[in-house]
């Protein structure tokens, strides 16, 4: 019922199974109990965990291929509260230090970690138009990182600009689906993660129910997420899904939750890799006339402002009751 939601989407609902997920790994490390950012690389995994209170849980793991952390690099300064991370081509790592429950901080940050190196360095951005939370970090095909917000119904697509500021770049408004998560309704229109693929050709977000994938075309990741066409892939009933990425290889998606020696899942990938003879079908450009938040006129802005504080109030009380049983 949300009016002005208009989604192209192609759902994995009704008679379709949807596949089951095959376990990876599991990662058996007590410090990565709070593991929000993951992402693969070619010989195994970097990893974040989400604003821990553990000084020792404050570090970028490096994983092998069976979970197991080979290598730790400390931050030369305490992050506030990271979220996700992001691998580039050349193997440079960005990890997003986001995290705002409460939209109260006056700035974000990115570190940055060259390829073999032993110190990140700290990037403080501001949004051009308040304080958010966010979970979710991606790459452009030009390698600028794009940070997406935890914003209910409607996610903000945020590119770092010049001058230490993001600029709004378009919407991902999230599709309906029923799927079961621990979070029920709620956890259904908030991203947590998000990656793109290897070779640039794919883009996924995740809530804490479904992973929605979308064809990249010209290496441009905002216009295909605004104005293209979503695969999504249900995630039934992850303990607190907060982490995806595609595998080395591409073919498939990896997520893995908070909690106690989390597990690494994999569900095949909805959106084929281009062949070596084609590329990815042109999504259509957006509407020219339409801002980054436009087309829902002066209804659709307050239903959905009010919707929102619904989501919010009721992701709140499950993560404080998922607290109080852990």
């Amino acid at each position: 019922m949300r009016s002005g939601f208009a989604v192209a989407v192609l759902l994995l609902t009704g008679g379709f199974a949807a596949p089951a997920a095959e376990t990876v790994c599991t990662v058996r490390d007590e410090r990565l109990a709070e593991l929000s950012g993951f992402a693969a690389t070619a010989d195994g995994y970097v990893a974040v965990n989400d604003g821990a209170d553990d000084p020792a849980a404050r570090r970028i793991f490096f994983l092998d291929a069976g979970c197991a952390v080979v290598r730790e690099v400390r931050y030369p300064s305490e992050p506030r509260d990271t979220e996700d991370l992001a691998v580039a081509p050349d193997g440079t790592v960005w990890v997003a230090d986001i995290g705002d429950n409460g939209a109260v901080r006056e700035t974000v940050a990115l570190w940055r970690l060259d390829p073999g190196g032993d110190e990140p360095v700290l990037a403080r951005y501001t949004y051009p138009d308040g304080a958010k939370d966010a979970e979710a970090l991606l790459l452009d095909g030009d390698g600028t990182p794009i940070v997406v917000t935890k914003e209910p119904f409607a996610a903000g697509l945020y590119a770092v600009a010049d001058g230490g500021t993001l600029r709004e770049a378009g919407t991902f408004r999230i599709p309906d689906t029923s799927t079961g998560n621990p979070f029920g309704f709620a956890g259904r229109y908030v991203v947590t993660g998000g990656a793109v693929s290897p070779d640039g050709t794919r883009v996924a977000l995740r809530t804490y129910a479904d992973a929605f994938e979308f064809p990249v075309t010209d290496g441009d990741v905002v216009a295909s997420i605004t104005g293209g066409t979503a695969e999504a892939t249900p995630l039934p009933d992850e303990p607190q899904g907060e982490s995806v990425t595609y595998s080395a290889d591409g073919s498939s998606l990896l997520t893995v939750s908070e909690g106690a020696t989390p597990t690494v899942l994999r569900y095949p990938s909805a959106v084929p890799a281009p062949t070596p003879s084609a590329s990815p079908s042109a999504a259509p450009a957006p509407a020219a006339a339409e801002s980054p938040r436009g087309g829902l006129g002066t209804a659709g802005i307050a239903v959905i402002a009010g919707a929102a504080v619904l989501v919010a109030v009721a992701l709140a009380v499950g993560l404080a009751r998922r607290l109080r049983r852990s």
